[in-house]
């Protein structure tokens, strides 16, 4: 278990973050939490209610918007968890970072951040952002079945899109790309 969260942070540590810089877009962060039970890591979603301006009833990684106070962009990721899932920033353990992600509808660059988080937690869901935490194991994801991927042409270029299906649950948009990304890394590290 330790070793495998070592080779991961040896895997982003080694890795050149694409960052995008945009002064149209909106800086926000999110962080992919992993955390390992019953002999297997899973990864925590939220799914967000139909209160919230955007990105009502997606399935999301607990973040959202930079604000001035927070400092860094991981401080934003952190201050979103424990806004939204109750989870207490000192309990993470952050791995490291994955490339910033845009979102399609809603003009935001999401910086996204991999840790590892204690289980079993006492979570506390908020009810105005989050309306219920959704867990999945990661080799369910990774299982082949589980991926769907489409090309599109945006402004004369191909862009793949993806989205992932569980258990009558789709993973799509901004969100599923970054857990395409975190998956080929967590992948590229199980089978050293």
């Amino acid at each position: 278990m330790i070793a495998m969260e070592q080779r991961l942070r040896e895997a982003l540590s080694r890795r050149q973050k694409q960052s995008i810089i945009d002064a149209k877009l909106v800086p926000s962060a999110v962080l992919v939490p992993i955390y390992y039970k019953e002999g297997q890591y899973h990864i925590l979603f939220t799914k967000r209610t139909d209160k919230v301006k955007e990105h009502k009833r997606q399935i999301s990684f607990p973040g959202g918007a930079h604000r001035e106070e927070d400092g860094t962009l991981l401080d934003t990721a952190l201050r979103e968890c424990a806004e939204e899932i109750g989870l207490v920033p000192t309990e993470v353990e952050v791995l490291g970072e994955l490339d910033d992600t845009r979102t399609d509808t809603s003009n935001y660059n999401i910086s996204p951040f991999v840790g590892v988080i204690p289980w079993p937690y006492q979570f506390k869901v908020d009810g105005w952002e989050t309306e219920e935490l959704i867990e999945i194991p990661v080799s369910a994801l990774m299982d082949n079945e589980c991926l769907s991927q489409q090309t599109r042409v945006i402004g004369g270029q191909a862009v793949i899109s993806y989205s992932y299906h569980y258990q009558g649950r789709v993973i799509w948009g901004a969100t599923a790309r970054i857990l395409h990304q975190f998956l080929d890394i967590f992948a590229a590290v199980i089978v050293i």
